[in-house]
């Protein structure tokens, strides 16, 4: 029974990104809508983590499960890709470096402010 319940806490979060997703006309996946919900919910206390930590757990375990679809889908359309395959690697890589240095950069700034308001 608990985990049936923190299943439904999971699933009443997922359609109420659904619901915003109708209701906001911005191309923002409702899967976004509801883990921002859920988020929100955690962050302020009206639903504890412990509600939905089995249920999480589990579902983690079983994130690999869920990329076999999308591999599906590329392989199927590797006709469409496979032209495009040297600008797609040079985006990917170009990105993920744009994001280590932005990331590198705002987590230096955070500890310096951190750092600057402990001894202040």
């Amino acid at each position: 029974m608990k985990y049936l319940k923190q299943l439904l806490w999971v699933i009443a979060f997922s359609l109420a990104g659904e619901a915003l997703q109708a209701l906001i006309p911005l191309p923002i996946p409702a899967a976004i809508y509801g883990l921002v919900l859920l988020l929100i919910a955690l962050c302020t206390g009206c639903l504890k983590a412990q509600a939905i930590a089995d249920t999480a757990r589990y579902m983690i375990s079983i994130m690999p499960l869920l990329f076999v679809a999308p591999a599906v889908k590329i392989l199927k359309n590797w006709g469409i890709i496979a032209p495009n395959l040297v600008p797609i690697c040079v985006i990917t890589v170009v990105s993920t470096f744009i994001v280590f240095i932005v990331s590198g950069l705002v987590t230096q700034l955070l500890l310096k402010k951190k750092g600057g308001e402990k001894n202040g």
